[in-house]
This record gives structure tokens, C-alpha cells and sequence, in this order.
């Protein structure tokens, strides 16, 4: 029996090295949905930039779209199917305990309009110059919605709309440190390990060794690619044996290990690869060898033939 809904990441995973998705890619996604599945793009992107690659392809606007690592889900047609929050509070804790980190420090805030559009203010940061060493592509990317602010603190003030998300990002070595300056703190929950009591924020991790990159996603406590693909499947009717989900990175694990069926890309660091062999999830080829369009046209065959 095909999947009936398919979890897949963005970046490293559907999209080429290039940041576009190919024809056989493409393809593979319509013959997906003319199965009757539903396509679930999960990313690390916020909605508004995860819609500037999705946008024009055809792709069925009820369709679930997971953004923020699984804070926000929206359909491709932006309509609003859950969002958490990070409390106001919680969010100006996190900034003092950062000092030290905070020249990398981002501010995420849901600011969709019914479009799937957003306006300057939905990243706010305090400092610009390492954010431009560090990932200079995605700032030159998002420059129109940055909101540049004398105080972090300025954008968290009583009665202002809370966050979603903050992010800390840089080279591995020094990500590692802020984990652990995060993890000092009672209320925040380490990568992939069980919820604290109490806890009120999550640690995700994305890395790219390549680059030696690393960028620390800080987001409500609970808050993962799975939980909101959990949440999707019980709305939708799906038992988790009919869920495929594809993915290539560490944020991308929790979904993974939620899946009836899981495919980690053959571009993934070396230790989830490691960690594919244990949990025996498929190994597809990398995202600039169609890997996605080779799983899906495998959970297809029967329709193909």
C-alpha cells in the first residue's frame, strides 16, 4: 500500500544544491498527489520563505505546509492550521542568558498575510555583521522583511505579538557552546532529548559540515517537524504506517522516527547516516540525484506499472 501522506524537507532534501526543485523531482510530487497522497513539505523555513521555491508549481493549495521545524502549519494556499508560540516573557530570559551569543541572535514572528506574504518585522535581529559573515546568501535573502533594532529586548516588549522561533547560527565549534550556555537554563529542553519538567523551549540543530555551519533552533517547548506531522495525520485520518517522510538533516530526525516509512539522503552528515543503518531507514541518493523522485517513485511502483 502507497503512503498517504509524505513528509519532505527543503533544503538538502527536495531541493537541489542550486535551490531548485527538478523536473523529475517535480514529477515524482505530481504522481504522489494523482495516487491520492498528500504532499507535506517540512522545513526549517518560515512559510513565506519556503512559498518563494513551492510557489507556481502546481502543487494542491490545501495542501499542509510545516514551517518554522514544525511551529506553524499552513496550507500552500495560507490558510492557518496550528501555531505555537513562545511566550513574551520566556523569549526576554532567553536574551539576557544569550550575552555572548546575541550578535547571531534572530527573532522569527508570524507575520503571513492571507497572500502568504509578509512584511519587514517578521526577523528582527540586534546586530547584522557575523548574521552576513555566517549566512550571507539567506540575510541578502531576507533583507526585506529584517527589522534591525537597537535592543532585542525592544521587539519583546508587553502587549507585541510573541514569537515563534529565535535562532543562534555560526560555525559548529561555537554553536556548540551556545547549546550549551542554552542548556544551562532549567526551561530549555536539549536536542532530541525528552521534554524537562517545566521546560518552555525546544533545541533544534541543522548542520552543514561543508560549510562548517551550524544554526540552533530555539522554539517552544514540544515544538518538532514531528509533532506537527503527528498533529496533521490526526486531522487528516492517516495512521503513522501510512506516512513516508524524507528528510537529510538533524532537525529532520524526529520525523523520521515518527514515520511508518523513512528515506535520509545520501548528502546527510555521517552520523545520521550512522543513525539510518540502526533504525534501518532507506538511504536515497543525494538531493542533486533526485533522491526524493527515487523514493517516491519506489512507494509508487505498483501505480507505475
Amino acid at each position: 500500500m502507497h503512503p498517504r501522506l509524505i513528509a519532505i524537507d527543503l533544503d538538502g532534501t527536495l531541493l537541489h544544491s542550486q535551490g531548485h526543485i527538478s523536473a523529475r523531482n517535480l514529477a515524482a510530487l505530481q504522481l504522489a498527489e494523482s495516487a491520492g497522497a498528500e504532499i507535506v513539505i517540512s522545513t526549517g523555513r518560515r512559510h513565506a520563505y519556503a512559498m518563494r521555491v513551492l510557489r507556481g508549481l502546481g502543487l494542491r493549495p490545501n495542501s499542509a505546509l510545516i514551517s518554522s521545524n514544525g511551529t506553524v502549519i499552513r496550507t500552500l494556499g495560507a490558510e492557518l492550521i496550528h501555531r505555537s508560540h513562545m511566550p513574551l516573557e520566556t523569549a526576554r530570559m532567553l536574551c539576557a542568558h544569550m550575552q555572548g551569543f546575541r550578535n547571531t541572535l534572530v527573532l522569527t514572528f508570524d507575520e503571513v498575510d492571507s497572500t502568504g506574504e509578509e512584511r519587514r518585522g517578521a526577523l528582527v535581529c540586534e546586530h547584522l555583521d557575523e548574521l552576513h559573515t555566517n549566512i550571507s546568501r539567506w540575510m541578502q535573502a531576507n533583507e526585506p522583511y529584517i527589522h534591525h533594532v537597537a535592543r532585542i529586548e525592544d521587539a519583546l516588549e508587553p502587549g507585541q505579538p510573541p514569537p515563534i522561533q529565535m535562532m543562534v547560527c555560526g560555525p559548529i565549534a561555537r554553536m556548540s557552546e551556545a547549546e550549551a550556555r542554552l542548556l544551562e537554563h532549567p526551561k530549555v529542553t536539549a536536542v532530541g532529548a525528552p521534554p524537562r519538567p517545566g521546560a518552555e523551549i525546544t533545541l533544534h540543530r541543522t548542520i552543514y559540515p561543508e560549510r562548517d555551519l551550524s544554526i540552533v533552533d530555539i522554539l517552544p517547548a514540544g515544538c518538532s517537524k514531528a509533532s506537527a506531522l503527528l498533529l496533521l495525520a490526526e486531522m487528516r485520518g492517516v495512521a503513522l504506517t501510512e506516512i513516508l517522510a524524507i528528510g537529510d538533516n538533524w532537525n529532520d530526525v524526529p520525523m523520521l522516527r515518527l514515520a511508518g516509512r523513512s528515506v535520509l539522503m545520501s548528502n546527510a552528515p555521517d552520523e545520521l547516516k550512522t543513525l539510518a543503518a540502526n533504525s534501518r531507514w532507506q538511504i536515497a541518493p543525494s538531493h542533486d540525484e533526485d533522491g526524493v523522485a527515487v523514493a517516491i517513485e519506489a512507494a509508487f511502483a505498483p501505480v507505475l506499472q
